[in-house]
């Protein structure tokens, strides 16, 4: 009766209880009887496993050593048990190895538990030891040494336990199994992996886990996907670790209308979601600006109770700010409490990426003003913005910045960025002395100043520069050649550009893309090669953009090419471009040519798509910010100042013998 109360109390994990009715037992029984003893301890060992009260159950293996029973087999997994939950190893290997039981219960379980924290290489040397021990494994030993195996990265020895495995005839266990095809998918030898997985007679979410997590480790994601799809196929139940697993490849792949299929199914299935789940779709919403479906999964993260972890909302404020909706992704900033640097980061790159160059320094000041310590990170999301709107003062500062900080020296990725800062700001000297001062360099610190040097109109300094590249054994990329077709183009370099576009794939083994194509047509353009440039857009693998039919157009009108720049203006109306310039510039050629009724064929054009010709707009740095100036701009405070500057402007320029070249704009606005 009492020993009935106390398994019941045990279980009910009343300790103090059990342990009333423990003495109790202990008063009524005659001469302690063993049996009654050893179960009594038994169920009180298994409670203060269940609870983690170790000082109650160290109490208990003392009084266990003292009335000689703490080698039982009863007592020994018990013991094994409590120690190992306890997370106290190094007690349940002494109580294993000393009791010189030769059944692998205690074994398994300490073994479990040197592989579950992660002591891998101690769960092999237990598992050496048990078999050097004459004890026998089973399935429930193969498991945990498998995966310490796996995790170990220790093939040679995965073979060895995998032969062990065929002797003792468990080969065909489905745990074993899926160990097996676990250990050697972990390892990368995926063959036999996925032997083992197409042999098995019985699969279960864990075989299937098993080898997608296998190539997904590799980066096979094309054979991952296919097992995905083979799994719904044939009605196998999706857990959220295959889910996430395969939702995260297709992230990485950069395949996110997939990402959003898959998301539409796990809500459809009522599946409960993950952090993982909707950082994953978060991420596939930031990178294609779907801020509709980014709402919904923000929705579905307060459902599911995962709106309150940290990456979570750090994913929100990146998926809000790289959708545009800073004022969200500010909110949530916001509502974050401790804000660790990732969090800074997101705000901080969010505004970068939509050109506030001003609020991301400012919110980098109130990071350092949080006395949260910027990363490279930091610095690196900031740095381009600052390239991107020409922001010379910050991007000195961050310069200044980055100089007083030694951890920064190493990160080649902020040097590029402050090359390519300086360069696009026209301050091409101090790009060049930065360039000089590196001991290491990469393609895109080449490319950055090679692109510099094109814009301000240095081509062959530019071609020199990628010359020396090459010398240095630095393999140039698609950007790099962008930038160094463009250099040409904007000097003049007619042969030096062909001779390079000629090497991209049969010397740098780079197939030229289309904006490769659209750099040589600009060349040919500018140089007057008219009919070379329509020759290359009529041969050239894509179908050509409205910016080349545009670039044709304006140089028709330089060199004076009527017939190809209305052939050019028919083919640009054919697209039906929303950009305005484009009518502008079609409107321009056919004023030259007093050809007024297709003038009006584009005027009526641009009114049936909904297309405004945007203001002519410049920015100018002020010293304490960005002002912006609008072509027409009567609303300007200081209009009238202006003005009256830009028509002093105008005389001197006059005077020095400029001639000023009057758009046709007007005539859109007829």
């Amino acid at each position: 009766m009492l020993l009935t109360s106390l398994k019941q109390s045990s279980t009910q994990h009343t300790l103090s209880k059990a342990f009333n009715t423990f003495s109790l037992i202990l008063q009524h029984t005659h001469n302690h009887k063993t049996d009654t003893l050893l179960q009594s301890l038994a169920s009180l060992f298994a409670c203060c496993s269940q609870i983690n009260a170790i000082s109650q159950g160290k109490q208990l293996h003392a009084f266990a050593i003292s009335s000689g029973l703490s080698a039982s087999p009863v007592l020994v997994p018990k013991l094994a048990t409590f120690y190992s939950v306890s997370n106290l190893l190094n007690d349940a290997y002494i109580v294993t190895e000393t009791s010189n039981i030769l059944h692998p219960l205690p074994w398994n379980v300490v073994i479990s538990g040197y592989v579950r924290a992660g002591c891998l290489k101690d769960g092999l040397f237990l598992y050496r030891k048990m078999v050097g021990k004459g004890v026998i494994p089973d399935k429930f030993t193969y498991p945990s040494v498998l995966k310490a195996c796996g995790e170990n990265f220790d093939l040679g020895f995965g073979r060895e336990v995998h032969e062990s495995i065929v002797k003792a005839g468990l080969e065909w266990n489905l745990f074993v199994r899926n160990a097996l095809v676990f250990m050697y998918g972990k390892c990368g030898d995926l063959n036999v992996a996925r032997q083992l997985f197409d042999e098995m007679p019985v699969r279960d979410c864990v075989s299937w886990n098993s080898i997608i997590s296998g190539y997904a480790c590799k980066g096979m994601w094309r054979e991952a996907f296919e097992l995905f799809d083979r799994m719904w196929d044939e009605n196998v139940e999706v857990n959220m670790i295959i889910w996430n697993t395969v939702a995260g490849g297709y992230l990485k792949t950069r395949n996110y209308v997939q990402v959003l299929k898959l998301i539409s199914e796990l809500r459809a299935s009522g599946a409960e979601w993950d952090p993982v789940a909707v950082i994953t779709g978060l991420g596939a919403c930031s990178h294609i600006g779907m801020l509709k479906i980014g709402k919904e999964v923000h929705g579905q993260a307060i459902r599911t109770c995962c709106h309150g972890y940290d990456n979570v909302r750090n994913a929100l404020i990146t998926m809000y700010a790289r959708c545009k909706d800073l004022k969200r992704a500010y909110i949530v900033f916001n509502l974050v409490e401790n804000k660790s640097v990732i969090t800074w980061n997101s705000i901080i790159s969010g505004f970068a990426h939509c050109n506030n160059a001003e609020e991301a320094t400012f919110l980098f000041r109130e990071m350092l003003n949080s006395k949260t310590e910027p990363n490279y990170v930091t610095i690196a999301s900031i740095l381009p913005v600052c390239a991107r709107v020409a922001n010379l003062q910050h991007g000195k500062e961050f310069h200044c910045y980055i100089t007083k900080h030694e951890e920064f020296k190493d990160y080649l990725l902020l040097f590029n960025s402050l090359i390519d800062m300086y360069a696009r700001s026209g301050k091409i000297l101090l790009a060049k002395r930065l360039f000089d001062s590196l001991t290491k360099r990469d393609e895109v610190t080449f490319t950055s100043l090679i692109a510099g040097y094109g814009v301000q109109g240095e081509g062959q300094t530019a071609v020199d520069l990628f010359e020396e590249m090459i010398r240095s054994n630095i393999k140039p990329d698609h950007v790099t050649m962008v930038a160094v077709l463009s250099a040409c183009s904007h000097s003049a370099l007619v042969n030096q550009g062909q001779t390079l576009f000629n090497k991209m794939y049969n010397v740098y083994n780079i197939k030229p893309r289309l904006e490769h194509f659209s750099c040589m047509v600009d060349l040919y353009g500018r140089a007057g090669l008219l009919r070379k440039a329509e020759e290359l857009i009529s041969t050239m693998p894509y179908d050509p953009t409205p910016a080349m039919w545009a670039t044709i157009i304006g140089a028709c009108r330089i060199h004076g090419n009527r017939e190809l720049g209305e052939f050019a203006g028919e083919k640009l109306l054919e697209m039906r471009p929303r950009n305005s310039g484009y009518y502008v510039l079609m409107a321009n050629l056919y004023a030259d040519y007093g050809c007024w009724e297709k003038l009006a064929e584009v005027r009526v054009l641009m009114r049936e798509l909904g297309v405004n010709k945007v203001p002519g707009c410049a920015w100018l740095d002020v010293g304490s910010g960005f002002t912006e100036f609008l072509a027409a701009d009567t609303r300007n405070i200081k209009a009238v100042e202006m003005y009256n500057l830009l028509d002093g402007m105008s005389e001197q320029l006059k005077e020095a013998g400029y001639v000023m070249s009057f758009d046709k704009d007007e005539l859109m606005e007829a």
